[in-house]
């Protein structure tokens, strides 16, 4: 089955296989099937061309892919630009949302950085260097 520019896994339930789209969750699922009056245990294979029409006008109330990424995109620009708090921590790459960053944060952070001390691998490495320039004095 095809939405839009996205194509729907044909084995997958209808309950499932609806929630591919960009912000249809579970909530709106069950949302959109009771407004098309489909049965939620049907696969999407089987839906016939009028149940998929359905679909499609019910899926046209809410905003979907790529009107919605543009959305919240045109969103998180905004608050850059105002330079609010949240626009702030979105520029400079750390958690938005109040999450602690003395630890963990990893994931939005990046790789750990060792500051100050020196790893025993660095260490060697420094050691190793200055013996050879000493070396070539």
């Amino acid at each position: 089955m095809r939405i839009g520019s996205l194509q729907v896994p044909d084995q997958e339930r209808l309950e499932i296989a609806l929630r591919r789209i960009y912000g249809i969750g579970p909530s709106r699922v069950k949302e959109l099937i009771k407004e098309a009056k489909l049965d939620p245990d049907k696969r999407a294979s089987q839906l016939t061309s009028e149940e998929i029409s359905q679909v499609l006008t019910a899926l046209g109330k809410f905003k979907t892919e790529g009107d919605l990424r543009a959305e919240i995109r045109g969103d998180v620009e905004r608050l850059k630009a105002i330079r609010c708090y949240r626009g702030i921590r979105h520029i400079v790459s750390l958690p938005v949302r109040g999450q602690r960053t003395r630890t963990n944060a990893r994931t939005k952070r990046g790789k750990k950085k060792t500051v100050g001390a020196l790893t025993k691998e660095m260490w060697a490495k420094i050691e190793s260097q200055q013996k050879a320039a000493l070396g070539k004095k």
